[in-house]
């Protein structure tokens, strides 16, 4: 893996904790926050989406189009399923469930549908990744704490999303070239598309969302995009099975949020767990 495709995964994995962080903030939410920062989002990358038109001129093609369409629904699906479990169980419980998971079934589904093939190493420390980031959840102990099967249905599902989308998101910028602003922006406005009669009918929530939780909205806005943008990046220059479990670092950054901001405690255990992550991020790094 690249020095340049690590720092990109890096930089994207605190970013991507940075802006969980904002929305377990804002607590129950649901379709009518979603469709507030993803109709934002659009707003606010507009410009740099023109330039990029104007200044690379990318040939979409028909196929294209239909993976930009498809990365909309399935980034959807993610952001309402996520919104839900952060209305179920901690930031630091939900956020390692899903991140786990994600990189579990995307590194087994890019060996088998793909035909990647990592190194043992590689493999060695992207188990050290998975399995940290299920003892950083502290197990069923903890999971019966904060909501049981609700909770661990929720991670689950919302970690089956990130699998589906990230290889959906690599034969997309691999294959089809599409560039990886170009993509994440598509996936941005067919979200605001989507929702947009959900947003109608529940109005009120939006104007409520926008008064109260306008510099969160504002913050994912922002972030969420960046964060994958240099995501899709690294997978133009390294394979999911490298990519996927070296994400997992936003894993300790998240665990560090929750500890000190959001005071859930448990830091000493936390904090152990997260040192196997680095670990077995060091691991793939250096393979």
């Amino acid at each position: 893996m690249s020095a340049v495709a690590l720092s990109l995964v890096l930089t994207a994995a605190f970013l991507h904790a940075a802006w969980n962080f904002l929305s377990k903030r804002v607590g129950a939410s649901g379709p009518a926050f979603v469709w507030l920062f993803s109709a934002l989002t659009v707003v606010i990358y507009l410009p740099l989406v023109i330039g990029l038109v104007i200044m690379q001129r990318p040939q979409i093609t028909g196929l294209g189009t239909l993976f930009m369409a498809g990365s909309a629904l399935l980034q959807l699906v993610y952001f309402l399923l996520l919104q839900r479990g952060y209305q179920t169980g901690d930031l630091s419980v939900i956020y390692p469930l899903a991140r786990g998971s994600g990189p579990a079934l995307s590194t087994l589904a890019a060996i088998l549908l793909l035909g990647e093939r990592p190194s043992l190493p590689a493999l060695t420390g992207a188990g050290l990744v998975i399995g940290g980031v299920f003892w950083l959840s502290g197990g069923s102990a903890a999971l019966r704490r904060v909501g049981g099967s609700q909770t661990l249905i929720f991670g689950l599902l919302t970690g089956a999303t990130i699998a589906v989308y990230t290889l959906w998101d690599k034969v997309a910028v691999s294959n089809l070239l599409i560039p990886p602003l170009l993509l994440d922006y598509a996936t941005a406005v067919g979200r605001t598309l989507f929702l947009a009669p959900a947003a109608y009918h529940r109005r009120e929530r939006v104007r409520y969302y926008w008064s109260s939780y306008r510099n969160e909205a504002l913050g994912i806005a922002i972030l969420s995009p960046l964060a994958y943008i240099l995501v899709l990046t690294a997978l133009q220059m390294a394979p999911v099975s490298y990519v996927a479990p070296m994400r997992e670092i936003s894993v300790l950054i998240a665990v560090l949020m929750g500890a000190f901001l959001l005071k859930e405690g448990e830091l000493r255990r936390r904090l152990a767990a997260a040192a196997v992550i680095v670990v077995g991020v060091v691991v793939i790094a250096l393979n």
